[in-house]
């Protein structure tokens, strides 16, 4: 399994930026994608989580009515569309995978099973 985020960058403070994430290899049904992001020195945290077949997704609050993520089946890929962002967004953003729980979609940080390698979003003030 493979996952390559791109669209990282710099942005003054209220502007917007799409994160995209290709995934490749995987064979289970379903899976869930997860946006994560770690800042310089903090814990890396949990954006948002979407289940790539029916596009069911959920929000951590510091993202809901600033950060979209969605899918493009056809072309195994998920995005995170930023707006409105701020000094405190900078960090790198991860993209993850896991099997999808046919529960309940899930995210978790110690969940994830397949990485990307992250890409920067640096915003200024």
């Amino acid at each position: 399994v493979q996952l390559v985020e791109s669209g990282g960058g710099l942005v003054q403070a209220g502007g917007s930026l799409r994160l995209s994430c290709v995934v490749s290899g995987i064979t289970f049904d379903d899976y869930a994608i997860g946006w994560f992001r770690q800042a310089p020195g903090k814990e890396r945290e949990e954006v948002s989580c979407i289940s790539f077949n029916d596009g069911r997704s959920y929000y951590q609050e510091f993202a809901e009515g600033r950060f979209t993520t969605s899918r493009d089946n056809a072309k195994n890929t998920v995005y995170l569309q930023m707006n409105n962002l701020q000094p405190e967004d900078t960090a790198t953003y991860y993209c993850a995978a896991d099997p999808l729980d046919p529960l309940a979609l899930f995210c978790g940080l110690y969940a994830m099973d397949f990485w990307g390698n992250g890409t920067p979003v640096t915003v200024s003030s």
